[in-house]
């Protein structure tokens, strides 16, 4: 038995709340941005993800105008910085609604590093930074999407192995459902099968 719902139905805030707790986990774009008068902004968006390998894009989902969609439609720029477990309470702290006049760097306490491409800064707190400029948006209902251009990614050395980013030592911070957050867990590694490998190389579960 299933339960049903219907978005024209069940009504926005309802159905938002239901979609949140299946669309799981959502890793989170911690946005630094710089509004036209020069007003450091930081947010978290849970809706993120990886647009495009080549040229390199990134694209996060502003829900209603935020912030962060303001000041990147006015200087096309913004870094997309690493949320971290350690950096948990700061990173939900600057999801706060401050007026567009105070920087959440300055009211959760976080420092500035200087970005090598674009004039956005990064999170020094940060393990990784992606520095992007603006390619599209992309208007969609009450959201709008956001494609960045990647041009540099920075990354901490002491987060790398072996030349590679080591997932056990960035400790990613995802987003759930309600007020849920999620860590890293237990990690599981599986090889794609090809197609020429297929015979006689995959059984299904219980068969």
């Amino acid at each position: 038995m299933r339960v049903d719902l219907d978005p024209e139905e069940t009504g926005r805030r309802r159905f938002y709340a239901a979609l949140n707790s299946v669309v799981v986990p959502r890793p989170i774009a911690w946005v630094s941005s710089l509004s036209a008068d020069g007003v450091l902004n930081l947010a978290p968006h849970s809706f993120f993800t990886v647009a495009c390998v080549q040229p390199p894009m990134v694209q996060f989902t502003s829900v209603g105008r935020k912030d962060s969609l303001n000041n990147v439609e006015a200087t096309g720029e913004f870094v997309v910085n690493f949320a971290a477990e350690p950096l948990f309470e700061q990173i939900n702290a600057t999801a706060t609604n401050f007026p567009a006049e105070i920087s959440e760097f300055e009211a959760v306490g976080l420092t500035t590093e200087p970005s090598r491409t674009i004039a956005v800064p990064r999170v020094a707190e940060s393990p990784v930074a992606i520095e992007c400029t603006l390619h599209t948006t992309l208007e969609l209902g009450d959201s709008t999407v956001v494609i960045g251009r990647v041009r540099h990614l920075a990354v901490d050395a002491a987060v790398m192995v072996d030349g590679h980013p080591e997932i056990r030592l960035l400790r990613p911070l995802a987003r759930l459902g309600k007020d849920e957050w999620s860590t890293l867990g237990e990690i599981r590694s599986i090889t794609r099968i090809r197609h020429s490998d297929w015979p006689g190389h995959y059984k299904p579960p219980h068969s």
